[in-house]
């Protein structure tokens, strides 16, 4: 690495680098010249051997890396139990890790919820998606969520194989007083209502922060709004983006939503409801909403329903109407 190198971001994804062009990246970030923050090594034709390699990347001291991000690459239990080695080191400054679609086991989570029980943790945000945590990976994971020294402020589980089993551990480690998750993505996963109902004891708790709550593909009906209305009712609570797309809610679920938006309490500003089978009957009870004092909701998709030309009229009125907070309409 050459002296005083500025390099700070390198994306090499979709190339076929394989172990022996990670093991040559690795001996450049080992440099005390290197000052590289954000690798993307997304799908590159990676196998275990290159962990060690990367692994022993983040026990460097003063370690540059802040975003590394591993999807797509056949990184298996066994990579991730060489990558957490380097996770644990107190030199570790790694904040933003990607494994999407690693082939990742529950066999695995053990070793990421230990990464996060470290002392002075420095992970910010996590990325599982498209691996198989399912429900026992996720009870190991959240015992990490659970310590004091977590800091996680995201976490994505989107299409892990989750049910609605693990949602009682989710919404503890939502519960508890150090924690600090702001962003949770549970799309792509059969969570149900009833899965949905054990996560909002965790929305509810006065301990919870999270801002965004991300429930896309999850197979929820009306029920589920009943128990998110009654979340967003909470003193002070905190959500301010929530997505429900792709659910089968209907006209009636948006209107036991629509008892949640008004609460004085809501302080929600995106919500997005693509595809629930929403009419004109529901959009009326959205625009109430937009109309009533105080409505934080700045924005709102209604793409892919089934409303009317007054529907529609009406919300386009809104978002024309300074006097509404309403900015955008999809």
């Amino acid at each position: 690495m050459v002296e005083k190198s500025q390099l700070r971001k390198l994306d090499l994804s979709h190339n076929k680098l394989q172990d022996s062009g990670v093991k040559k990246i690795c001996e450049e970030l080992r440099s005390e010249n290197c000052k590289l923050e954000t690798l993307s090594l997304l799908n590159c034709h990676l196998t275990e051997k290159s962990w060690d390699y990367l692994s022993s990347t983040l026990k460097v001291k003063n370690s540059p890396l802040r975003e590394l991000d591993l999807s797509i690459n056949k990184l298996q239990d066994s990579g991730v139990k060489k990558l957490c080695d380097g996770l644990r080191s107190e030199n570790c400054k790694l904040k933003t890790l990607k494994l999407s679609g690693c082939g990742v086991t529950e066999e695995s989570w053990a070793d990421l919820s230990s990464a996060l029980m470290v002392e002075k943790s420095p992970l910010r945000k996590l990325d599982l998606s498209n691996n198989k945590l399912q429900d026992s990976g996720v009870k190991k994971l959240c015992d990490g969520l659970r310590s004091k020294n977590c800091k996680l402020g995201t976490l994505n589980l989107s299409g892990c194989g989750v049910t609605e089993e693990s949602c009682a551990d989710l919404a503890s480690a939502l519960m508890v007083k150090n924690s600090q998750l702001r962003e949770l993505d549970l799309s792509f996963n059969e969570l149900q209502d009833s899965g949905v109902k054990k996560l909002c004891d965790g929305l509810r708790s006065e301990n919870c922060k999270l801002e965004t709550l991300k429930l896309s593909v999850c197979r929820l009906t009306e029920k589920s709004c009943a128990d998110l209305a009654s979340a967003l009712m909470v003193k002070n609570s905190p959500l301010r983006e929530l997505d429900l797309s792709l659910n089968d809610l209907q006209d009636s679920g948006v209107k036991k939503l629509c008892d949640g938006l008004r609460s004085e309490n809501c302080k929600l500003k995106t919500l997005k409801l693509s595809s629930c089978r929403i009419t004109d009957e529901g959009c009326a009870e959205l625009v109430a909403v937009l109309k009533s004092n105080p409505s934080y909701l700045t924005e709102l998709d209604l793409t892919l329903n089934q409303l009317g030309d007054s529907g529609e009229k009406e919300l386009i009125k809104l978002k024309d109407n300074p006097d509404y907070k309403l900015e955008k309409l999809l």
